[in-house]
């Protein structure tokens, strides 16, 4: 009868630190797969000229249907929109809204953190209401800034890298 209860206890106690071990393997996997590294972005020459310039033309994004606009002084947006984005109609606009969404919504968290994040960066927040209809222009410019803004000022507003 020891004999047996010793079986017992000591499977209970196997059962334990399987249990433990598991906790912990899991936690290491968990540890080492979410470090925060930030991949390189892979940087042309060229836009890198671009993101030096310091003079160019405002871009405005607008649509008189809507009466939203947005008007984009950073220096270098133009002229990168023109060579480097993917051309117009490129990318549906239900894909654009979804992008724009998920890019507004960080960008805004980012403006209301300004202990957290670089005000310089981040100094207004934008109005943009998921379901409203902005018209592809809107849209295309607006993603396409976000993509400009990642990669000029190596920053993230997601978990991926942005590519052109």
């Amino acid at each position: 009868m020891a004999f047996f209860s010793y079986i017992i206890v000591n499977n209970h106690v196997m059962r334990k630190l399987h249990f433990i071990s598991g906790i912990v393997f899991c936690s290491i996997l968990l540890l080492t797969s979410c470090a925060s590294t930030k991949k390189q972005l892979d940087i042309s020459e060229s836009e890198k000229e671009i993101f030096n310039k310091t003079e160019g033309d405002p871009v405005v994004i607008a649509d008189e249907k809507t009466e939203y606009e947005i008007t984009i002084i950073d220096p270098g947006f133009d002229f990168w929109l023109a060579s480097h984005a993917k051309p117009y109609q490129f990318y549906s606009q239900s894909y654009l809204e979804s992008k724009n969404i998920f890019y507004v919504a960080e960008w805004n968290s980012r403006v209301s953190q300004p202990f957290r994040h670089n005000t310089s960066l981040y100094e207004m927040q934008i109005d943009y209401a998921p379901g409203t209809d902005y018209g592809y222009e809107v849209n295309y410019k607006l993603y396409n800034y976000f993509i400009y803004f990642q990669r000029k000022y190596n920053q993230r507003l997601g978990h991926f890298v942005p590519r052109i």
